[in-house]
Order: structure tokens, then C-alpha cells, then sequence
């Protein structure tokens, strides 16, 4: 059978399933094209966040990482949420624990954190407001003259600093796919595509988003390239966004700064791995009640903003 029917009828099968669950499929930017395409809703962890508050569907199959699953969990306590590949985490997540975060926060006294959202849900029980990359900046204004601790990636937290010229204290977590990201990538794209812009994620490096035209979150750039005089588009950040940027944007061209730049955690979730999830019922996503309560504290003062 040949991969378009295998796929064909894959889709059908999930289509199906999802139906008799009462299912909703939330699909990051970052996926599989073909993930992508049976979402309900794509978008940026951000976006995905705000619908997992509203659908109240009795199952979210959540198409992205554990710690968005988590998310979804906190936002939406009465759903039974599936990460269709336990195994999808993410190494920036992994880079702070709760024990290192209380260490942390007795060490600088009276500062409150700033939490980005890729991170563990216990982390987020521990801090005082999320944030995405989507609205960091306002978040962190919103703060007034506090002393913070932003956690745990240090690229979001140094362009925040330069954005609104303030300091922070910034805890050394990153995204190694977009710390692969070189400034060199992007000069190179230029010589290649004269005149094209070139649109970074503010987890890249400050030698990347120095060299940058414009410095936006995915979905960011997805509202950015419908509106942008310019046809070509070089995109420094996880390849994944490139399917949905040519979909939406057909008279545009889209070049990569890199091929390389792919996270292999985003990559784990297949077509078969969601039809299973919803045969299955698992592998579930949840966070304890006190973790919750305490996390969602957190996440609600952001979406508040």
C-alpha cells in the first residue's frame, strides 16, 4: 500500500475515533506537516493554551510536548488529556527542577519569577507569573521595578532585557535547536535571497536576533508573513512552522536559515502514534491537585494580561 493510502486511511481512522471520544486535536507549529494538518486548532504554545481553556472537550489529544500537555491539564482539569508519545519532552524543560528553583529563590530574597511556559508544571507552582515568547515583554513589564528571576531560558530573558532595558537575573537554560541557529545562517540566506527578511524566535542566541529583521514567537511570524510586503522570508526558528507559512501564505517564499533546525521531541509524534492514543485512551497527561492549583495561579495572571 503506498504512504498516501497508508495515510489516507489513518486519517480516516482518527477522524473516526476522534468523533465517537469527542476529541480535540491541538497540534504546535513545530509538528509533522501531516500532525498538523488533522489539528483542530494549530498555533504556538501560547495559542494552544487560550483553546485548551476554552474547548471544553472531554478529551484533548494534545500534538506537541509533555510540558504543553501539562498545560493543557491545568487549564482544563475535567478533560482527559493525551500526549500521543509519553516519551516527547523537552531538553530547555529539563533544564530546571523545583528543588534548583527554591535554591535559587532564597539566594536573591524578595525577587519574583518569571517563569517561561516551557517548563515542568511543579516549576510554574513555584513561580509567580508565566509567560510565553509571544508576550514575554509585556509580562515582564507588567512587573514593574521588581527584581526578577527569569527561568529558565536565558536567550527569551536577554532579549526581553535588551527590549525594555532592564536587567534580570536570568537562569542558564536554552533550546538546543535554536542555539544551533548561527548568525552566519542567516547572513549567508541574505546573499542568497537579496532583499528577503529575515524573522527570528527570541530563543535564538543575541548574535541571531542582532542580525534579525524582525524578532517574533511562531505565531508571531504567522500573522507577520500575511501582512509583509516582502515575497521572501528567511525563518530562523524549528522548521515544523515552514509547512504552515507556505499554506497560508502561497505567493511567498519561505527559506529556512537552516535545515538543521529541527527538534527531534517535536518530531516524535506520528499519524499512527495519535490514531493509537485515542484507540487506547493513553498515555494520559495530568498534574496533582496542589500542583495545579498552585500552577495555574501562575499561567491565569498571564492570560490575564
Amino acid at each position: 500500500m503506498s504512504h498516501d493510502n497508508t495515510n489516507k486511511e489513518l486519517i480516516a481512522n482518527i477522524l473516526r475515533l476522534k468523533e465517537k471520544r469527542k476529541a480535540v486535536i491541538l497540534a504546535h507549529n513545530y509538528q509533522r506537516a501531516e500532525v498538523q494538518d488533522i489539528g483542530d486548532f494549530v498555533g504556538d504554545s501560547l495559542d494552544l493554551s487560550r483553546k485548551a481553556a476554552e474547548v471544553k472537550a472531554p478529551v484533548i489529544v494534545f500534538c506537541g510536548v509533555h510540558f504543553m500537555a501539562e498545560t493543557a491539564s491545568i487549564l482544563s482539569p475535567d478533560s482527559l488529556v493525551l500526549l500521543p508519545d509519553a516519551g516527547s519532552g523537552c531538553p530547555m524543560a529539563d533544564m530546571i527542577t523545583v528543588e534548583q528553583l527554591i535554591a535559587r529563590k532564597k539566594e536573591i530574597p524578595g525577587a519574583r519569577v518569571v517563569c517561561y511556559v516551557n517548563s515542568p508544571a511543579a516549576v510554574k507552582a513555584e513561580s509567580d507569573i508565566c509567560c510565553t515568547s509571544a508576550n514575554a515583554v509585556n509580562v515582564v513589564r507588567s512587573m514593574g521595578d521588581d527584581r526578577i528571576l527569569f527561568i529558565p531560558d536565558q536567550y527569551l530573558g536577554r532579549y526581553v532585557c535588551t527590549v525594555i532595558k532592564r536587567d534580570m537575573y536570568l537562569w542558564p537554560g536554552y533550546c538546543p535547536t535554536h542555539v544551533g541557529i548561527k548568525a552566519q545562517d542567516i547572513i549567508d540566506q541574505k546573499k542568497k535571497h537579496p532583499g528577503a527578511v529575515a524573522l527570528a524566535h527570541p530563543e535564538c542566541r543575541p548574535e541571531v536576533t542582532a542580525v534579525a529583521d524582525e524578532v517574533l514567537s511562531t505565531g508571531g511570524m504567522l500573522r507577520y508573513a500575511h501582512t509583509a510586503q516582502a515575497d521572501i522570508m528567511i525563518i530562523a526558528t524549528e522548521i515544523g512552522i515552514l509547512h504552515r507559512l507556505k499554506k497560508e501564505n502561497p505567493g511567498k517564499t519561505f527559506v529556512p536559515a537552516t535545515g538543521k533546525a529541527i527538534c527531534p521531541n517535536m518530531k516524535k509524534i506520528t499519524l499512527e502514534k495519535v490514531l493509537r492514543a485515542l484507540e487506547e485512551m493513553k498515555p494520559e497527561v495530568s498534574v496533582p491537585a496542589d500542583v495545579r492549583e498552585r500552577a495555574m495561579s501562575a499561567v491565569n495572571k498571564m492570560l490575564a494580561l
